[in-house]
């Protein structure tokens, strides 16, 4: 197994009072990086908020109901809270009230988990980003010898988990990733109607990835006005698919002014739009 970095980061946050909370897109590693943790733990519990049933336990928000659940448990783990309404007001009881368990929740909605999280959990929670593996991660699993001469193979099909160990399967593995997970979020969170508008979107930006963006220009070639570009490109960066880099000047007031640049957090999923005509993302 490749060791991750966060693995000691969120180790070292054990019992000191808060929620962790480990947001990231879907199949960077998250479910496997905390299990991999709970092998070593005693009394875990382990709820999976995809499950309805689990849903179901946290539809009244009290702490008897809560104690009732977690029992004995010292280390609860709730992957893909996002699932639950109103999840940060529903971690603040639990963790205000049941002081000896150690909360952890994961969450794919960065955009959706964390309007939910930011005023219930003020104070209360750890807060790391999980990204797909890094250059770093694999020249510790084997050899930084080995890890160059893979590069120029990472350059173009990534660093997501399943596209590194399955050598040769790299295109199927990322049509799948870019289909099926990694916008499902946007789409059915959000509420968009215009799928095809943010897929076009998003091959634009692959297309001029590193070069100023200009929302207008953008708007054009996807028939968007720069405003709803604006807050697409919001929504892609907080579901961990782009990122905005701001531009450097000695002058703070002139780096403010200036156009931003946009890159893909993963550069496989990046190479996955272009490839693709079309991304089938769902039934409009």
């Amino acid at each position: 197994m490749i060791d991750r970095i966060l693995e000691r980061n969120i180790k070292s946050k054990f019992f000191k009072g808060k929620v962790i909370m480990l947001l990231g897109a879907r199949q960077v590693g998250k479910t496997t990086l905390l299990k991999k943790i709970a092998e070593n733990l005693k009394d875990t519990l382990w709820l999976n908020a995809d499950n309805f049933e689990v849903q179901t336990l946290f539809e009244t928000p009290s702490s008897s109901r809560f104690k009732a659940i977690i029992k004995n448990h010292k280390v609860v783990i709730i992957d893909e809270a996002q699932s639950i309404k109103d999840i940060g007001l529903k971690l603040k009881i639990i963790t205000d009230e049941l002081k000896e368990v150690q909360l952890i929740a994961t969450g794919s909605s960065s955009f959706d988990l964390s309007n939910a999280l930011n005023e219930p959990l003020t104070g209360r929670k750890f807060e790391y980003q999980m990204y797909p593996i890094s250059f770093e991660e694999m020249a510790g699993h084997h050899g930084l010898l080995e890890e160059l001469n893979q590069l120029k193979h990472r350059m173009v099909y990534g660093y997501y988990p399943d596209v590194v160990i399955n050598q040769g399967e790299e295109k199927d593995i990322l049509k799948l990733l870019a289909d099926s997970y990694l916008f499902k979020d946007i789409l059915i969170w959000n509420k968009i109607k215009k799928s095809d508008k943010i897929i076009k979107l998003l091959q634009a930006l692959a297309f001029q990835m590193g070069n100023q963006v200009s929302y207008n220009e953008l708007g054009k070639i996807v028939g968007l006005n720069s405003e709803t570009v604006e807050s697409y490109i919001l929504l892609l960066e907080k579901s961990f698919i782009i990122y905005r880099l701001g531009t450097f000047s000695r002058n703070l007031r002139t780096e403010l002014k200036k156009t931003r640049k946009i890159y893909f957090v993963d550069n496989g999923i990046r190479n996955a739009v272009i490839w693709s005509n079309k991304l089938f993302l769902c039934n409009n």
